[in-house]
């Protein structure tokens, strides 16, 4: 057996045992804000769990219904745990069919690192699928499209290792997070290659709109000390149902 197929047969294994009940699920609470907890008998109407392709996804909108938390299950035994944090046709399957191309990888040293606001102008806008490997993070979408009822208005969701929580981040929305723990590491999907001149970005405290960060004091890169404010932003973003 080669070493491919060997893998491959490893890999099955493990998918085979977990929907059977021969892996332990791994509990996975949803840490989120401003949701709180989110428990079974009090889910949104528009949440919803898949199960698909051997990936269980359990999927919430929040009040900005585009953006969106994704949870994926654990199974685990006596080794550890094994999960399937994405996958292309179960996301579909669940309603977001989206073509990631590229993956990015942050380690904030500090707690109140602040990456954001930003986003990127078309034609290389990006969505962006993010989680958290190590440590917490406070994440904001800022609703930019204009025409759409909640223009300026932001979600905000706490997003943790233990969570085992991802965040979905649309087509445009400006996106940042603050670090609520020292030595915090993000993984996040994007939709769109990076593209240096269409790199744009929002005031992370702009008071227009209102987001109340978890820290007093912020560790900021220099660009991100002089972004725009809200008013000032002329944004190439439009609401597909205006």
């Amino acid at each position: 057996m080669s070493s491919l197929d060997g893998s491959l047969s490893l890999i099955s294994s493990l998918l085979m045992d977990a929907p059977s009940g021969r892996g332990k699920p791994v509990d996975t609470p949803c840490d989120l804000l401003p949701l709180a907890a989110v428990a079974d008998a009090a889910r949104p109407p528009d949440s919803h769990i898949r199960n698909v392709n051997f990936m269980t996804l359990d999927v919430v909108s929040l009040a900005i219904p585009d953006v969106k938390i994704i949870t994926p299950r654990k199974f685990g035994d006596h080794r550890g745990f094994f999960s399937e944090t994405y996958n292309r046709r179960a996301f579909a399957d669940a309603g977001m069919d989206l073509e990631f191309v590229q993956d990015n990888h942050s380690l904030s040293a500090d707690a109140g690192t602040l990456r954001g606001l930003h986003f990127q102008t078309p034609p290389f806008a990006q969505d962006k699928l993010v989680r958290v490997i190590r440590g917490a993070i406070f994440d904001v979408a800022v609703d930019l499209r204009v025409g759409s009822p909640t223009y300026g208005q932001h979600i905000s969701a706490e997003i943790t290792a233990e969570s085992w929580s991802q965040i979905l981040v649309p087509i445009g929305f400006a996106h940042g997070f603050m670090t609520t723990r020292p030595d915090t590491e993000v993984i996040y999907k994007v939709t769109n290659y990076y593209a240096p001149e269409n790199d744009k970005g929002l005031l992370w405290n702009d008071p227009a709109l209102g987001i109340d960060w978890p820290l007093a004091e912020a560790v900021l890169s220099d660009k991100d000390k002089v972004q725009p404010r809200l008013n000032e932003l002329d944004s190439p973003f439009r609401d597909s149902l205006s």
